[in-house]
């Protein structure tokens, strides 16, 4: 697994964005599902009693998946809307080094 990069992503959005914040996550990932065989995981997650806090897991082959993934029409699309639902965003960036449930791409 140490060919693989991930990132860790909470999104805080705005009182009353949440449904139209999750539409636009639901029709992005539709795209990374169907079009982004490099990108591994792509996980999505609400907070129990935090309705304004989304968490994501992203796990990409290698860093060229996730340069890929980056240029896709519908991962700029979300990029270009996502800013008038946010009340603020932290990225970690992540090396994975050891895992189950993802097949280590060696």
């Amino acid at each position: 697994m140490s060919d693989g990069f991930g990132l860790a992503v909470r999104f805080t959005l705005k009182p009353g964005h949440e449904e139209a914040f999750d539409q636009l996550v639901s029709a992005t990932v539709a795209g990374i599902r169907d079009q982004e065989p490099g990108t591994l995981v792509y996980a999505c997650h609400t907070v129990k009693d935090r309705p304004e806090l989304r968490m994501f897991y992203e796990l990409y082959r290698d860093r060229a998946a996730f340069d890929v993934h980056e240029e896709q029409p519908h991962v700029r699309h979300f990029l270009a809307e996502r800013g008038q639902h946010l009340a603020g965003v932290e990225v970690d960036f992540l090396r994975p080094f050891d895992s189950k449930g993802v097949a280590a791409s060696r």
